[in-house]
């Protein structure tokens, strides 16, 4: 509200009335300059000064010299030793404490420090320090609107940039992560283009942690769960390579070329095994082998992708994509070139029993495949324009899928904190993050990443940082905000519901697509029984016109034979009355 005060003044209080008209200049009074006063008084030249209202402010660019950050370590001693003491050695250790137990400055501390220490102790008894002064009041949550910051950005340190072709965390809190990088594009690589990946540090995004130095250009890898140390990576020359990141860069294991793939492998993962060194991969060249890292001269089990299942490896189909759940051991998921998800149950007794179904919904290659990690009956696929979301129950047609993207995606992944959420990247540098219960027609939140292509994408196990790797050689690292990595109220309880609703209709749709399948066929077999008939009466009714006209004829026959008999026997009696007369 505005606040008005109005001044008030009587009329003959302000004074006569100034009148102003316009007439000549008039001296009304000649006041002289008084000489000894101008004495006191220091003359100043005159000068102009423009003044404005604002602070005057200029625009300078600064070029700063880059700080670059590096790690060392430091050797730690056991405090309190001197240093010709071993910690290790018991006889000295103990020794050095007898001789200093009879110092007589240390019998002085120890009862001094006594009572300081056991006075805090008593505090500490008194008061809870730990007690959760608020426990019983609602904390209000706060609907914040989803967003997503970049933190870092690795960039090739080469001159010639290459893709980013696959991405891993550091299983161990992911403060690393490992890149691989490779030109997937057919004889465009020379002898410029550099085969190195790199281990990156979180915060620092200066120089690469480690440079991984394989044979030919790597197109995956993947860090050992059980062992932080080790990462396998599959190569574009089709051979598996094994690290162990304590000896350096270089390979400690590689495949022969001669047992390895015969294409790029895309997919390498880990088995959940007891000794932790088995692992399998898939290629386009239409297998699927099994691993055993600390002997890679040849696959431990090799599968054929023959959907014939006879074992050809010339009709194969490429696989592309490859999926493990750690909960279901003897199932695996294949994402091949033509579009299909294969299911696969690796402990079958025979190589046909192996391929258990398939699942048909993509146009192009089913570039990522992944089981949700709450309920792994529910899988996710990405392939030409759209995210599709399957179950293991329905075989015709996915559950829940995104409309068509005016760009091609490349990579999804499901959020590993909440069950609802999953992200996409896209070929025109677009990150996407769908949440399912709050909107299926649109994403969430879209990021324009770069402006290039990305192609790989992976999220840390806290669910806060994405990072996704380009075609220009850049893995750009970002942060979303908690509502996207904080699993909300009933989430799981309502996904869950939803699941298996749309199961249920799609059974539904299914059983009727059945039954209208079997009336279609049950109709056409009936309406070829009914021209079989036609045809038969069609063959029928020569014979029986050519009866009727042999009846007919031999019926006209013998009544004409009637009649001339008639009229002959007529004539006769004629004549033989003739002849009486």
């Amino acid at each position: 509200m505005e606040v008005v005060y109005v001044y008030t003044r009587l009329r003959r209080e302000l004074g006569r009335q100034c009148l102003f008209s316009d007439r000549s200049a008039e001296l009304l009074a000649d006041v002289p300059p008084e000489p000894d006063r101008g004495l006191r008084f220091i003359q100043r030249g005159r000068r102009d000064q423009g003044l404005q209202a604002c602070w005057a402010v200029s625009e300078h660019q600064v070029n700063t010299e880059r700080f670059e950050s590096g790690s060392r370590g430091i050797n730690h001693v056991e405090g309190g030793w001197p240093k010709d003491i071993n910690p290790d050695d018991m006889e000295q250790t103990s020794r050095f404490r007898k001789k200093v137990e009879k110092d007589e400055s240390y019998l002085d501390a120890i009862p001094r420090l006594g009572s300081v220490m056991e006075h805090n102790l008593r505090q500490n008894n008194t008061m809870n320090i730990y007690q959760d002064c608020f426990e019983e009041e609602e904390v209000e949550e706060r609907q914040e609107p989803p967003s997503a910051k970049t933190i870092n950005v690795f960039r090739d340190p080469n001159e010639v940039k290459r893709t980013v072709s696959g991405l891993s965390w550091h299983p161990d809190g992911g403060r690393r992560l490992a890149a691989a990088y490779s030109c997937l594009e057919f004889q465009r690589s020379g002898v410029d283009l550099s085969l190195d990946s790199y281990i990156w540090d979180v915060e620092n995004s200066n120089r690469p942690e480690m440079t991984l130095k394989p044979p030919s250009h790597l197109v995956c890898l993947d860090y050992n769960p059980k062992d932080s140390h080790t990462l396998a990576g599959g190569s574009y020359s089709g051979q598996i390579v094994f690290w162990d990141t304590r000896r350096g860069g270089q390979p400690v294991e590689l495949s022969s070329v001669e047992q390895s793939h015969t294409d790029p492998v895309y997919k390498v993962i880990w088995l959940q095994s007891k000794t932790g060194t088995d692992a399998f991969s898939a290629s386009t060249d239409g297998q699927v082998l099994w691993w055993d890292v600390r002997r890679l001269t040849e696959p431990t089990e090799r599968l054929v992708l023959d959907l014939s299942r006879e074992g050809n490896l010339d009709r194969a189909i490429g696989a592309i994509s490859l999926e493990f759940e750690a909960t279901m051991p003897t199932k695996f998921m294949l994402g091949t070139e033509q579009g299909l998800v294969v299911s696969c149950n690796r402990k079958a007794k025979t190589a046909a029993e192996k391929i258990v179904s398939t699942y048909d919904g993509h146009h192009g290659p089913v570039y990522a495949l992944q089981r949700n990690p709450f309920f792994p009956k529910n899988f996710l696929t990405v392939g030409d324009w759209t995210a599709r979301i399957w179950s293991e129950d329905i075989k015709e047609s996915s559950i829940m899928w995104t409309r068509y993207q005016m760009s091609y995606l490349t990579d999804a992944c499901w959020s590993p904190v909440r069950p609802a959420v999953f992200f996409s990247v896209k070929m025109d540098g677009v990150l996407d993050v769908w949440d399912i219960l709050f909107k299926q027609s649109d994403a969430t939140l879209s990021v324009k990443v770069c402006d290039g292509a990305l192609y790989s994408l992976r999220v840390q196990e806290n669910g806060r940082l994405v990072v996704c790797g380009s075609q220009q050689g850049d893995a750009t690292l970002l942060e979303v905000c908690g509502g996207l990595s904080t699993v909300q109220r009933n989430e799981k309880s309502l996904l869950a519901a939803m699941f298996e609703r749309e199961t249920k209709r799609e059974k539904i749709l299914e059983a009727r697509q059945r039954e209208l399948r079997l009336k279609e066929r049950s109709r056409s077999e009936q309406s070829r029984e009914e021209e079989a008939g036609g045809r038969e009466e069609e063959q029928e009714e020569p014979q029986l016109l050519l009866d009727r006209v042999q009846r007919d004829f031999y019926t006209l026959t013998q009544l004409r034979r009637k009649e001339d008999k008639e009229q002959w026997e007529k004539e006769v009696c004629e004549e033989k009355e003739v002849e009486e007369h």
